[in-house]
């Protein structure tokens, strides 16, 4: 960690990232309540989200975009385009104006999926392989600490002024990410061409089929994407625990997701020794456990044990965000960064959802605490299995100076 602290363009890259980051999820919140507000109806704030998300599905073609053209004009262009497609929002007074709400939505879901993938694969380039968990763990760290400020700080605007404000904080976090990363003193090399005679469908689904054809990076995969095929009950399922389970009123929620977030703060600043010790894969072989171990907590109804689990479930992923990221950063050639952390994010976020929609359906069918087994089961099994396939071939740990 001390040698990124002296690393220049890490920092200021990192940095720049952290403040958009706040404007992100600032924003964020606020659509949807704008949305609300604006039509009364929860359903167009639903909408909002879901246009938020359905850029995903095309992830592949962003990925390919990111390794066809050096990634740090594409981060200031896609910066400086985001943030005037949120200036656009100035525009929106009264319910005739959700089009443009939608659209503005829309253009920034694709802009996180391109950026997301922009970024990780430009960090690649801006660091060695060993600093590349140290990186990781501070991206989670303030990623985690800013999602417990940002959406208070964009509610508590919207409320007293109106989106307004919180329209111009986030084109400025856009502005300063996309000047930070003009100032970046690295220059890439010319991304590498495509080989002649490769068809179009080969190059999109490059990142999938790298992922799924190496064993460290496939295990890794399946093993993520199988837990989040039950861990989107989560999202549903906490308003039984905190009901049903404990007794409480919904607005409790607040100070247990809370702690969660305090818990995944202490994740992101633990995550690089962990993967220091014991190497990418296994840390995130742990992670799933302590996820597992985590959501059984929420099968008591005592409330300290509860709360433990939500903090143990906040530091599980935060060490697997990273762990998980890690892997396939450190285990990918330059050129297929973008189409990899696509493929990965596509594997992964397509179960989740699935598994939301499922969750919410079944909770009115069957007892909470049925579904909270399959969250406590999945994930352990899915770390077991992990930990098993990769006995055989145990991840190097990350040498001593990339953390501490």
């Amino acid at each position: 960690m001390r040698t990124l602290l002296t690393h220049r363009d890490a920092l200021l890259f990192l940095g720049a990232q952290s403040l958009s980051q706040f404007g992100d999820n600032a924003m964020l919140l606020v659509l949807g309540v704008w949305a609300k507000t604006l039509t009364h109806s929860n359903a167009s704030a639903g909408l909002v989200y879901f246009a938020l998300t359905v850029p995903t599905l095309a992830a592949p073609l962003g990925g390919m975009l990111v390794d066809r053209v050096r990634r740090r004009p594409l981060l200031v262009a896609g910066n400086l385009a985001t943030g005037t497609a949120v200036l656009c929002l100035l525009a929106v007074h009264d319910a005739g104006g959700m089009a443009l709400l939608y659209a503005v939505a829309l253009v920034y879901g694709a802009s996180r999926s391109v950026l997301g993938a922009a970024q990780s694969a430009l960090l690649t380039t801006l660091l060695p392989a060993e600093l590349l968990a140290p990186a990781n763990a501070a991206l989670q760290t303030t990623s985690r600490s800013l999602r417990l400020l940002a959406p208070l700080a964009g509610a508590g605007l919207f409320a007293a002024f109106g989106a307004g404000p919180v329209i111009w904080i986030d084109v400025t976090t856009f502005a300063v990410a996309a000047a930070a990363t003009a100032a970046l003193t690295h220059r890439e090399a010319r991304p590498t061409p495509t080989p002649a005679g490769t068809r179009w469908s080969e190059r999109v689904l490059a990142g999938s089929h790298h992922l799924l054809a190496r064993g460290p990076l496939r295990d890794v995969t399946l093993a993520a994407a199988a837990a989040m095929l039950v861990l989107g009950f989560g999202e549903t399922i906490v308003f039984a625990v905190v009901g049903t389970g404990l007794h409480r009123p919904p607005a409790f929620l607040g100070v247990l997701l809370t702690l969660q977030g305090i818990g995944a703060v202490l994740g992101g600043l633990t995550a690089a020794a962990v993967i220091r010790r014991l190497g990418d894969v296994h840390a995130a072989a742990l992670g799933m456990a302590a996820c597992a171990l985590g959501n059984a907590c929420y099968l008591t109804p005592w409330l300290g044990t509860v709360t433990a689990g939500f903090a143990v479930n906040g530091l599980a992923t935060s060490w697997v965000a990273v762990a998980f990221v890690t892997t396939f950063q450190s285990r990918t050639p330059k050129d297929l960064q973008g189409r990899v952390y696509a493929a990965a994010d596509l594997l992964t976020s397509g179960p989740q959802a699935l598994s939301i929609a499922v969750g919410a359906a079944l909770v009115g069918v069957l007892d909470y605490r049925v579904l909270l087994l399959a969250m406590t089961t999945v994930p352990a099994a899915a770390a077991l299995r992990l930990r098993l396939r990769s006995a055989a071939r145990p991840a190097a740990p990350v040498a001593d100076g990339a953390a501490g």
